[in-house]
């Protein structure tokens, strides 16, 4: 990777991650921007993208977008209360729609060519409105057309918002973004964490245009589910999840989509308190070496919620009914019939 940044796909073409800021007055591309957190890429955050795209194509500028990692709000969570917990553990974050790779990938996917990923620390929180949108936007990103959504807020103090920077936009067209809803309600990433909360999957999925899943790479976990006769997949995770549980779920990236059943938590009967979640899945009827390739876990129904167990023999026993349950998700009267 380079010093400003990195290319990555976007459906057949490259997007570019840029991760520094240009110097002012180096002559980059003129661009259209979309700025925002874009925590789960829900359908609000698509027709966002979209219009940036759109707006770039009328304009012949590059559509791109600017986003932050910390998120702002991880950012003063962890300023509020630091952690002191151990090496294994996360510390006590909201919960996170995406990890930061998926998030980049979603939003490439509609067609966004450049991304700005904005590291969220003491300089950027403590930087004014003013500088924020003069000397950032406009002088060292050569902003030209500028979409944010009603609510958004920058700068020191949350003091920038719409009204200022219709107030002070002289070289760049701003545009404010038309809420989006959904069965009345406004489309947004707290609407959809509440509806992952609550296991109503069937809302989050009209939130967010798609199933809600997890991705990622598997890995050597300690084969205690292949020692009492269901090996898992399993998935560090190194963001807070919006739920936990278990859960019958389908995993895609094996070849055919498969079905099973999966533990996403922090596993109360084999570890101490306070560890880092992991998403481990048991994939029926499949019984070939994954590790190292990467899933993406879609969720289902829920089942329970993670309970510790006296020993390994109840928890193989709970396991066993959860397996039951999970294949009478997918096929209803298969457990009752055998």
């Amino acid at each position: 990777m380079g010093k400003r940044g990195k290319r990555g796909r976007r459906g057949g073409n490259l997007v570019k991650i840029i991760r520094t800021l240009p110097i002012t007055g180096q002559g980059g591309p003129a661009i259209a921007l979309a700025l925002g957190n874009f925590d789960g890429v829900h359908r609000g955050h698509q027709a966002m993208l979209r219009r940036v795209v759109e707006a770039a194509s009328d304009l012949d500028l590059v559509p791109a977008v600017m986003t932050f990692e910390p998120m702002a709000r991880e950012y003063f969570a962890l300023k509020a209360e630091p952690t002191t917990a151990s090496a294994g553990s996360l510390p006590r974050l909201p919960p996170r729609l995406l990890p930061l790779r998926n998030r980049l990938e979603r939003i490439a996917e509609i067609g966004i060519a450049r991304i700005h990923l904005m590291r969220f620390d003491a300089r950027l929180a403590a930087m004014d409105a003013e500088t924020f949108a003069g000397d950032l936007l406009e002088q060292r990103l050569n902003v030209r057309w500028l979409l944010i959504g009603h609510g958004a807020r920058f700068g020191k103090d949350r003091e920038g918002g719409l009204d200022f920077l219709w107030s002070r936009a002289n070289t760049f067209t701003l545009e404010a973004m038309a809420m989006v809803e959904i069965d009345g309600a406004r489309v947004s990433s707290t609407a959809v964490r509440e509806a992952l909360a609550a296991s109503d999957f069937a809302r989050a999925e009209r939130l967010l245009g798609r199933s809600y899943t997890i991705t990622g790479r598997v890995t050597h976990g300690d084969a205690r589910g292949r020692a009492i006769g269901f090996p898992t997949m399993n998935l560090p995770l190194t963001f807070k999840p919006p739920l936990s549980g278990v859960f019958a779920v389908r995993v895609h990236g094996l070849g055919a989509v498969r079905e099973g059943v999966a533990n996403l938590g922090v596993r109360p009967s084999v570890k101490a308190a306070g560890i880092r979640p992991v998403l481990e899945t048991h994939v029926f009827d499949f019984d070939k070496d994954a590790y190292g390739r990467r899933i993406e876990v879609e969720f289902v129904e829920k089942l329970r919620e993670e309970i510790r167990f006296a020993d390994m023999a109840a928890l193989a026993k709970q396991i066993e009914d959860d397996v039951c349950r999970a294949r009478e998700v997918f096929s209803p009267m298969l457990c009752a019939a055998s």
